[in-house]
């Protein structure tokens, strides 16, 4: 590995959210944040999806991040990244590249990481070979299908509560907490904050988990820290 540490972002290609005729896809906020923490340490970071291209950025995410600068700063300088991102089955077998394997949310994740081979046999490879395994908000639902990467583990993830909250709970394939639940089985725990929105992020060795947008500079911090051995 290079003097610079390659952390592969893994963004959602779908942008319809169920059949609401809404647009979905990543979450501003969830990107730019670790971005901004992951880079000011030096860490390069490569952009991946399912179908390779253009990533869809939910608009919602746009909006909701109107006074927050760094995401307003990533949004104007940044947007080559997610609109060249390369195809996701490029990268199988190339985990020894890469220091750590990440997943931004947004609602898109739900629909198709969820259940896409390609990025559960990455996030095999990586944790099989001891790489940082990193997701926030919705991002864990590409975790949930990944073997058992999951068991006995310690997690946390977008809450029931919280999917209720945006009236989303019956939009969704599934509801995230109960799928993160059922992952990690009997020997493992679905954490979450006290309060919903609250910051939550969650480490169990080289998996990092963040709970909703306002974890996602945390998991970022927690993604060096576990890289660096801090």
């Amino acid at each position: 590995m290079s003097d610079a540490p390659k952390i592969l972002v893994v963004l959602t290609s779908h942008d319809k959210l169920g059949d609401t005729g809404k647009p979905t896809g990543w979450y501003l906020s969830e990107l730019a944040h670790p971005y901004e923490v992951l880079t000011s340490q030096g860490f390069q970071l490569t952009l991946a999806s399912p179908t390779g291209g253009p990533a869809p950025l939910d608009p919602s995410s746009i909006e909701a991040a109107s006074n927050d600068d760094s995401s307003q700063r990533f949004l104007k300088e940044q947007n080559a990244l997610w609109e060249a991102t390369e195809p996701l089955i490029s990268f199988l077998g190339r985990a020894d590249e890469f220091a750590a394997l990440f997943f931004p949310g947004g609602h898109g994740p739900m629909f198709d990481l969820a259940v896409d081979p390609t990025s559960q046999a990455l996030v095999q490879e990586f944790a099989d070979k001891g790489k940082v395994v990193a997701a926030v908000c919705h991002g864990p639902a590409a975790l949930v299908g990944a073997g058992k990467v999951l068991e006995g583990k310690a997690v946390t993830g977008f809450t029931n509560a919280e999917e209720e909250a945006v009236g989303l709970d019956g939009v969704v394939p599934f509801l995230l907490e109960d799928r993160l639940v059922e992952a990690v089985g009997k020997g493992g725990r679905f954490e979450k904050a006290a309060e919903k929105w609250g910051e939550k992020v969650v480490v169990d060795g080289k998996l990092i988990t963040g709970q909703n947008p306002a974890s996602a500079k945390g998991v970022g911090e927690a993604i060096a820290r576990a890289v660096w051995g801090a």
